[in-house]
């Protein structure tokens, strides 16, 4: 599959909003660094977690065979919307919605859908996406092309169906290969190459050429950004644990 957005990485339009709110965050330095503080600005930690989430569900999905077709963070329209995975394969075509609630419990029940008991409007989201893509590329295409949208959870703690989702199919990013390869045949090779290689096209999304971030530099840009929010994690992780053991230290000496 050719095509300018092709070359996009999974996320793309999170990391480059990371990357401009944390463009003016001062560098840690001496104790905040040896502790580990969150480099992170508090703004920009909701988009690098969106962000992680796109990268999680990109890799599952790059396990599915050459027979499907994966394009990530779309531009779509004049107003900043993008779809975070779309999916061209024999099971037809899927818009999949990525919200990243790890460690979370969610709670699914027809058409609400809620995460640690807020209620969220993921699927009603993801069903007019889906509505949205499906006229888009039906009207490239010149006939109907049917789309079906999917929540893409990444890493809860706890997925209750209480009922089946309605509007959009509700998966885990750990359930998502499998349950993209057992929908039933939809489409034939030549078709779905087809509609991939127009779903790459700007033009079909309302654009004359691709988004002017490039893909490699965001990557990296982010990939350094990413490296030191985990590392401060890890000395975090350190230090807590180290407070652990003089804790348990402190109380055998008095036991003693």
């Amino acid at each position: 599959m050719t095509g300018p957005l092709r070359a996009r990485v999974a996320g793309q339009a999170v990391m480059v909003e990371t990357l401009r709110l944390q463009s003016g965050t001062p560098r840690r330095r001496g104790l905040a660094k040896l502790f580990g503080a969150n480099p992170l600005a508090p703004e920009a930690r909701s988009w690098y977690a969106g962000a992680v989430g796109e990268m999680r569900v990109a890799r599952a999905l790059a396990k599915l065979g050459p027979e499907w077709h994966v394009l990530h963070s779309i531009p779509v329209g004049t107003r900043g919307a993008d779809i975070d995975h779309l999916v061209v394969g024999p099971g037809g075509v899927f818009t999949l919605n990525t919200k990243n609630h790890a460690g979370k419990d969610v709670w699914v029940a027809g058409s609400v859908l809620m995460v640690n008991g807020q209620h969220q409007k993921y699927l009603r989201n993801s069903a007019h996406e889906a509505q949205r893509v499906s006229k888009i590329l039906g009207d490239a295409a010149g006939r109907e092309v049917p789309v079906r949208g999917a929540v893409v959870l990444v890493a809860p703690r706890r997925v209750t169906i209480r009922r089946p989702a309605e509007g959009a199919a509700v998966v885990t990013d750990g359930q998502l290969r499998r349950w993209l390869t057992k929908q039933a045949k939809a489409l034939e090779e030549a078709d779905a190459e087809q509609l991939a290689a127009l779903a790459a096209e700007p033009a079909t999304w309302g654009h004359a050429s691709a988004p002017a971030d490039d893909p490699s530099a965001t990557r990296m840009s982010f990939g350094t950004l990413h490296t030191a929010v985990m590392r401060a994690h890890g000395r975090r992780l350190l230090w807590a644990a180290g407070g652990t053991l003089a804790l348990f230290g402190t109380a055998g000496a008095w036991l003693r």
